[in-house]
């Protein structure tokens, strides 16, 4: 799941204007239409009509098979400022819409899926809405040029900041648009890049993943995406430079405690010592031994070194890095990217430019359908398939990811290249295809938790291209787990050596999401993230017709946790994935796997060491040994003993950089969690 801008949706906005041609009437509506564009493909629509202080908007994003349909009005003053804003419709899975905020005499009031409240409030301030189109950036910006402030307080609670980062202009000669370009932070996981008009009207969106950009200007998108990379790079870049502690002398962590996966269990007292990103010594003899003049000495106080945790689906962004190794995590497994971003984006990390997990390669392969993921390559024969997979090879990926829209016949050609060509095949099942058959064709492992029990719970040609392959989840309700269907395909799996990247918890998040409140896994980190996040994950994915549909997914989504441990003791490898790029889900993941019962000591072991296996990288990564790499975090407390002490990151250590969470997380207007440890240099 990525940062709030189009909800997980990865697109490029391409603004379409249409100005209104109402007879010459002096106050005629204005139109402006927007394209909605995801890697060169239309995938939706926006429409804003505005008519004096009243603005309406329809917007419409389907993409993947999924996507929000909302409809807006804004009511605003002369200075920019909102009065009335209604907002109506369906999230990014179907959940319903309603939101509601109004300024009268002196009173602000709100009602969202998130939250509801009223204040004082002398003047009309600035609304942080909660299921709002890509207008909204403009909303913001424009109260706060108009009112002359680079920084403001916003409800229902919190601040953001409004930064002038320069002028640009679109298109060439006399039809050039002259613009300027700010960012708005301390709203999201991320800032927010956007363009102006000199009249202070919005111009352009250029977040990263979503770009918007006046009709006439079409041909400025792809300059404008470089300007995204660009400006999000330096941001990063000047992140690293700051938040990266590295040292030329060896460093001594003191009086700490190792987890050893290999053996699951937590160590007594020892010293460990790095040098030049691996780990020199361990001394269990003198666990706090006085080093030379000059090396750097770090006491853990009795807490524990855990190897680093590893994500193994995640797709990651250049603002994704700093979040995992806030949380413990130095490596992930990329399940689907733009394949010249996520190269160039491993590499600058591998070489110390920007923050992050080492980053292991998947390539994303799509077939050609209405629903189709614009993420990567999409194929419209077999031919050009296997082209995709050699283009894959030739740049060093690991595997081949084959996604809903893969036809059916093609996944055992496409394996069979994959195989013989060195790389491992991972994917969702493609749509009418059953886990058993894609197990046979030559899949090595299976990408979701809900992609393996769709096949126990589907009727013949049920597409699950559409959101179908969520909602139909509410049938494992009902599903007998110990079914000889079920048994079959675990022995299936079993006989191929076939492991299943899990995702638990992003399945728990979206069947479990309710409107206002707070899930479950959000619970220990959300109220230290900005306000636009915090309300962003205080909302309903999914549609609740009635009080036995609410059952049905909390049922089911206990028979996936219960799954997840007949699967291990049956001896089928676990991959924990998120589908996210927090960090934080992936501590959740681990602790479904333990509600599954699946001792502690083993939820590290996948997590580290096993995962570390399955990537091919056990010799030199995946636990604390004499000779590997220093990829390991610090907590004060036994993870043995409690898998949610993971939360806890003192410290990271991703080879030779050393990271404190607490000083990333103010950073990125997080509210820390944990104190680093002390810090000498003899």
């Amino acid at each position: 799941m990525q940062g709030r801008g189009f909800k997980g949706a990865r697109v490029f906005l391409v603004l379409i204007l249409a100005i209104g041609a109402c007879s010459g009437t002096a106050f005629a509506a204005e139109v402006k239409n927007f394209t909605v564009i995801a890697a060169g493909e239309k995938v939706g629509s926006l429409s804003a009509t505005i008519d004096g202080n009243v603005t309406e908007i329809d917007y419409i994003v389907r993409n993947n098979g999924r996507g929000p349909k909302i409809s807006e009005r804004i009511v605003t003053d002369k200075k920019g400022r909102v009065l009335d804003w209604s907002i109506e419709g369906e999230a990014l899975f179907g959940g319903e819409i309603t939101e509601t905020y109004a300024w009268e005499n002196g009173r602000a009031q709100w009602r969202s899926e998130a939250d509801s409240g009223v204040t004082d409030a002398e003047v009309p301030g600035i609304y942080i809405a909660n299921d709002a189109s890509p207008w909204e950036n403009g909303v913001y910006a424009k109260a706060l040029v108009k009112a002359g402030l680079d920084e403001a307080p916003v409800l229902p609670g919190g601040a953001i900041r409004l930064q002038r980062l320069g002028e640009d202009r679109l298109g060439e000669g006399r039809d050039s648009l002259p613009v300027v370009i700010y960012a708005i932070s301390s709203l999201d996981l991320h800032p927010n890049f956007f363009m102006l008009d000199r009249d202070g009207d919005f111009a352009a969106e250029i977040s990263g993943g979503a770009i918007a950009i006046r009709e006439g200007y079409e041909d400025e998108a792809p300059r404008l995406a470089e300007l995204a990379r660009k400006l999000n790079r330096d941001v990063v870049e000047g992140l690293e430079e700051q938040l990266a502690h590295k040292y030329d002398a060896p460093v001594h962590y003191q009086n700490v405690r190792i987890f050893d996966p290999k053996n699951g269990v937590t160590t007594a007292p020892a010293q460990v010592t790095v040098f030049q990103g691996r780990i020199a010594a361990i001394d269990y003899d003198n666990p706090a031994a006085a080093p030379r003049d000059g090396e750097v000495v770090i006491d853990g106080e009795g807490g524990v070194l855990v190897p680093g945790l590893h994500d193994m689906h995640t797709h990651s962004t250049i603002w994704s890095g700093l979040y995992y190794l806030a949380a413990g995590v130095t490596s992930t497994r990329d399940q689907g990217n733009n394949p010249q971003d996520i190269i160039k984006l491993a590499a600058d990390i591998n070489a110390g430019v920007l923050p992050g997990p080492r980053i292991v390669r998947n390539g994303f392969i799509e077939g050609r359908s209405p629903y189709s993921s614009r993420t990567a390559f999409i194929a419209d024969t077999l031919d050009q398939a296997l082209s995709y997979v050699r283009w894959y090879a030739d740049h060093g990926f690991f595997q081949i990811k084959l996604y809903n829209s893969a036809k059916p016949e093609w996944v055992k050609p496409l394996a069979a290249e994959a195989h013989r060509l060195g790389l491992k095949v991972s994917g969702h099942v493609p749509a009418f295809m059953s886990p058993d058959d894609a197990i046979r064709a030559g899949y090595d492992d299976i990408a979701h938790m809900n992609q393996l029990v769709l096949g126990w719970l589907l009727e013949e040609g049920e597409d699950t291209r559409t959101t179908l392959r969520l909602t139909a989840l509410t049938r494992a309700a009902y599903l007998d787990l110990d079914e000889e269907k079920v048994r079959d395909t675990i022995a299936l799996m079993k006989e191929h050596n076939v492991a299943l990247d899990t995702t638990n918890v992003i399945i728990e998040r979206i069947m479990l999401s309710r409107a206002g409140e707070v899930a479950d896994g959000d619970k220990p980190y959300l109220s230290h993230a900005p306000i636009g996040y915090q309300r962003y994950r205080k909302r309903s994915y999914v549609s609740l017709e009635d009080p036995e549909t609410d059952r049905e997914y909390r049922d089911s989504m206990k028979k996936m946790i219960k799954l997840t441990g007949i699967l291990h003791r049956n001896g089928v490898t676990l991959l924990p994935g998120t589908d996210d790029t927090t960090g934080f889900t992936v501590h959740r993941e681990l602790e479904l796997y333990a509600k599954a019962g699946i001792p502690n000591a083993e939820v590290l072991r996948i997590a580290t060491l096993g995962s570390e296996a399955y990537l091919n990288n056990d010799q030199d990564a995946g636990s604390i040994e004499t000779g590997k790499v220093a990829d390991f975090f610090l907590i004060p407390h036994d993870p043995v003993k409690d898998i949610s002490n993971v939360r806890d990151v003192r410290l990271v250590s991703r080879g030779d950089r050393i990271y404190y969470p607490s000083e990333i997380y103010d950073a990125l207007s997080f509210r820390p969690f944990a104190k680093p440890p002390e810090v000498e240099v003899r």
